[in-house]
């Protein structure tokens, strides 16, 4: 695992386009760190073998962080600039991310030209038809959306956009409740 995120982080770095990666990339990343933290526990902290484990992680830690953030930054720019980016280049993580950051785009440049033509800055986030943005008052497992799409797991606090009909069952069920989605709201 340590040469492919090291391929990954170097590509990433190198290139100004988003790279691909597989979609568990970031399970397999946080499963690889959590067994050196695991081998890392049973051993001597006075031997060879420890303190290059050790190197290892803090070697791990810093590219993952780098690799993330830099993803992130394209990401950001890619939804700014309204441009396309094929799904199997994402991981799971960051495709529901993507879908996030393309309304809140959309909604600064809203801001941005009606702030050039001289109106009032209102604005709201609007939700893709058929979608329900809910706050989770439980933890709930991963679920399979109406649309075929897997949402999930949920913990306590998340907020997620769902369909409306899988959305109507699990506040009907106490799991959420709907959140209304208003960023500056203010009467004209």
């Amino acid at each position: 695992m340590y040469n492919e995120l090291y391929e990954a982080w170097k590509q990433e770095l190198d290139n100004n386009e988003l790279e691909k990666v597989p979609s568990d990339f970031y399970s397999r990343l946080a499963d690889y760190l959590r067994r050196l933290k695991t081998e890392s526990r049973m051993l001597d902290k006075k031997t060879v073998k420890a303190r290059l484990l050790n190197v290892e992680m803090q070697n791990v830690k810093r590219m993952i962080h780098e690799l993330i953030q830099t993803r992130y930054r394209k990401l950001v720019n890619k939804a700014i600039k309204d441009e396309k980016i094929p799904s199997d280049f994402l991981t799971i993580e960051e495709k529901k991310i993507y879908t996030g950051l393309q309304p809140l785009a959309e909604a600064y440049q809203r801001l941005t030209e009606n702030i050039l033509r001289g109106r009032a800055p209102k604005l709201s986030v609007e939700q893709k038809p058929g979608k329900v943005v809910l706050r989770f008052l439980k933890d709930v497992p991963a679920i399979v959306g109406v649309d075929l799409g897997t949402y999930g797991p949920f913990k306590v606090e998340d907020v997620a956009s769902l369909p409306s009909e899988n959305s109507k069952v699990l506040v009907k069920q106490g799991l959420a409740e709907k959140v209304e989605v208003c960023l500056l709201c203010e009467k004209l």
